[in-house]
């Protein structure tokens, strides 16, 4: 029989019919949003629920605020501000582009984790600023709670929470604001304190704030607090003891997926908010890692490696810890992960510019660094904030080994982004060792993943493949998937099979396994350099005097 030509018009125009179809048929999908509040901005993004493709977004950067060393916040009101800001300005974009806001089915709510805000409930008005995850005011408190164990054991309640006792979690933040601001003690004997993570917080004020707000949080975000048993999925009364914190102003804690409460106000009111996921929770979802021994690393302020332990927790050997990874609705098992956190990683990127004036631009700084091709010896050590995982060390600070009078700025900038590829091969290599099996590619994403440089030398200090998706927005991804899946909203399917395609770009390791030894041998001999820097017994202030 005789076959028409490959580019017949026949064909020709039943393509052009059948991309119209799809057109038009994409036009009527129903649309999910996500809140996505970070450590340096707020986004609002919107996806189709069929394809993921991203439909609109809007953000807004965020000031922090050192107002001694080692102290980082945040003004709460600013952050609430900034989410409706995203939400209004996303929507307006929409409608120029003809897209009907009344698509939207529901809002989830993805947040820096740890962040913790104690506030008023019949006022409405946050009792101090948010302190910030990166925060090293707690040092003290973290290292008199460690006296105080058996064995002076950092590791004293993982069994129940899977977390050392660190500057990093929530329970020593609120500690610290239960013991230093008057106004937070004075509401607590009242019974109008409210406390809670960013998301809590977003959340409270979504849905009417003083006038009925839900006062909720998810199983991720408590599992960062040291205050929630992750084996029970509930505020744990020993715990909260151990911290002093008292239970009643805690939120409820709930699942990653079921309507929590609808938006009070805006272009949205009335749209379910259905999805609370912490950021690195939210990636992992967003990368598809549903089956066990996943794994994915977001380069963000920080740096976070998650693998899906599924619905066991194991515990680590390693330095790693065990938290919540997600629980997609009411009556799901909760699934885990193994997690190395890093503190410092796209975070160094703006030390170099804000601070030091090394570089205007990130952009800049990958030139630089592409220009010289090598750190020439040069290793470099962020230890801000300590150093996290494996070491969880708050003594350690930054360090920069190796220099000479051949090194310039561009050997430098070289050696800022080897730091972040480093880390995350001191805790890949962690994760190894208590899983049993290595990996043998790395999922990526975060902002930093636009500098090329920076992921091939991630592929060549890993001696693996990186692989990158095309779309870059899989934390807020993630937090719309959980919100579009919950019961009673229902128009984003989880089911493995009906996942949407996302293309890959691959990184393939290009030196030898040799050269990726030698230099991860001399950082970690520069990591040794850097610890027991810091402690909280005495310290000098700038001018040279002893202080407790």
């Amino acid at each position: 029989m005789f076959a028409p030509p490959l580019h017949s018009p026949c064909r020709s125009r039943a393509r052009l019919e059948e991309a119209r179809a799809h057109r038009n048929r994409s036009k009527m999908d129903p649309l999910v949003a996500a809140i996505d509040q970070g450590t340096s901005s707020t986004r609002f993004l919107v996806f189709n629920s069929k394809t993921a493709e991203l439909i609109g977004h809007h953000q807004v950067e965020i000031k922090q605020s050192f107002p001694k060393e080692g102290w980082v916040e945040q003004d709460p009101r600013e952050t609430i501000r900034s989410v409706y800001e995203c939400m209004e300005r996303t929507c307006e974009k929409l409608e120029q582009l003809n897209v009907d806001v009344s698509r939207i089915k529901a809002v989830g709510v993805t947040n820096q984790r740890e962040t913790t805000l104690v506030w008023d409930k019949e006022t409405g008005e946050p009792l101090y600023n948010a302190i910030v995850w990166l925060d090293l005011r707690t040092q003290s408190t973290v290292e008199r709670l460690i006296n105080k164990t058996p064995g002076r054991n950092k590791n004293h309640l993982k069994q129940k929470t899977g977390l050392p006792i660190s500057t990093y979690f929530s329970a020593v933040k609120l500690r610290w604001l239960l013991d230093n601001v008057d106004e937070v003690h004075e509401a607590v004997l009242s019974k109008r304190a409210m406390f809670g993570t960013m998301d809590s917080w977003i959340i409270w004020c979504l849905t009417g704030g003083r006038n009925g707000g839900v006062h909720v949080t998810d199983v991720s975000n408590a599992s960062r607090t040291m205050l929630f048993n992750i084996h029970s999925l509930d505020w744990d009364p020993e715990l909260c003891r151990y911290f002093d914190v008292p239970m009643e102003i805690l939120p409820k804690v709930r699942s990653s997926s079921e309507i929590y409460g609808w938006v009070k106000s805006g272009s949205l009111a009335g749209v379910p908010i259905s999805g609370c996921l912490g950021d690195q929770s939210a990636a992992l979802v967003g990368q598809m890692c549903f089956e066990e021994g996943q794994a994915k690393n977001t380069y963000g302020t920080g740096c976070f490696l998650l693998r899906n332990t599924g619905t066991t927790p194991l515990t680590s050997d390693h330095g790693l810890i065990t938290t919540v990874a997600y629980k997609l609705g009411r009556d799901q098992p909760a699934c885990y992960a193994l997690e190395g956190s890093v503190a410092i990683a796209g975070a160094v990127i703006r030390w170099l510019k804000d601070n030091m004036g090394i570089v205007q631009s990130s952009s800049e700084l990958e030139q630089l660094a592409a220009a010289a091709g090598t750190s020439y010896g040069c290793y470099f050590v962020p230890a801000f904030s300590g150093l996290y995982a494996p070491y969880w060390e708050p003594s350690a600070r930054g360090i920069i080994c190796g220099l000479t009078q051949f090194t310039n700025r561009s050997h430098l900038a070289f050696a800022a982004l080897e730091a972040v590829c480093f880390q995350t091969r001191e805790i890949l290599d962690a994760m190894n060792r208590d899983s049993g099996v290595p990996l043998t590619q790395l999922r990526v994403d975060g902002g930093m993943t636009g500098n090329r440089l920076l992921m091939q030398l991630q592929a060549d200090i890993l001696c693996i493949p990186v692989v990158q998706p095309s779309m870059p927005q899989t934390t807020s991804l993630g937090a719309a998937m959980a919100a579009g899946a919950a019961a009673g909203v229902e128009v984003w399917t989880l089911n493995p099979g009906q996942l949407p395609n996302i293309t890959l770009e691959k990184y393939e390791p290009q030196i030898n396994p040799e050269e990726s030894e030698y230099r991860f041998d001399r950082w970690k001999k520069a990591v040794q350099k850097a610890m027991n820097w810091e402690t909280t017994e005495t310290s000098c202030n700038t001018n040279g005097q002893q202080q407790q």
